[in-house]
């Protein structure tokens, strides 16, 4: 006799199954992380921080910037998709199949009430461990947590964020308080 449905472990796989809903189906460690589609101040959030950095990304050497839905998969048993992320290009050439990815340079969620514990601590963990830098871009605090793989707390940025990957000749730099002016006024 098989394993009842709701005890067994979720794969990459499995969730790669379920119907196509209108819902989000992510997997980390084994964990289904299920959450609604997003509102419209999260949307514009991440339509005004795709344009600003992907204007930066565009015809360099570091990444190619893409949005969700796309599958992430770290290993069977982890599929995520990040609302925003860079993957490193690979001897100069972009993406060709999202199976290709095994690494991130940048992961980016826009919180919201629905994904706030998964984005702080599932996903967090997760990047962490996976040595990605990961934004959380908080717009009711209007602020975007920093956090690096070896933070135990996030840099909290209110005002100007800089980022400067590796092979970049100048960094990115966001002003947080006109992004936000931007996305929610």
């Amino acid at each position: 006799m098989g394993m009842p449905e709701a005890l067994r472990e979720w794969t990459a796989e499995r969730v790669r199954t379920l119907p196509d809903d209108g819902m989000r189906y992510e997997v980390v460690d084994g964990e289904l992380l299920v959450t609604p589609s997003p509102a419209t101040p999260h949307q514009r959030a991440l339509g005004e921080l795709h344009l600003r950095l992907g204007g930066y990304l565009r015809g360099g050497t570091v990444g190619e910037l893409f949005l969700s839905p796309a599958d992430v998969e770290f290993d069977p048993r982890t599929l995520v998709q990040p609302d925003l992320f860079v993957v490193p290009l690979r001897e100069g050439r972009r993406l060709r199949r999202w199976a290709d990815i095994d690494q991130l340079i940048l992961a980016i969620e826009i919180l919201s009430p629905s994904t706030a514990r998964y984005d702080r601590l599932t996903k967090r963990r997760l990047y962490q461990r996976q040595r990605i830098e990961y934004w959380i871009v908080d717009l009711d605090a209007r602020v975007i947590e920093r956090w690096r793989a070896d933070d135990e707390r996030p840099e909290i940025v209110a005002d100007r964020l800089r980022w400067h990957p590796s092979g970049a000749s100048e960094p990115f730099t966001l002003e947080v308080e006109e992004y936000f002016a931007q996305v929610m006024d």
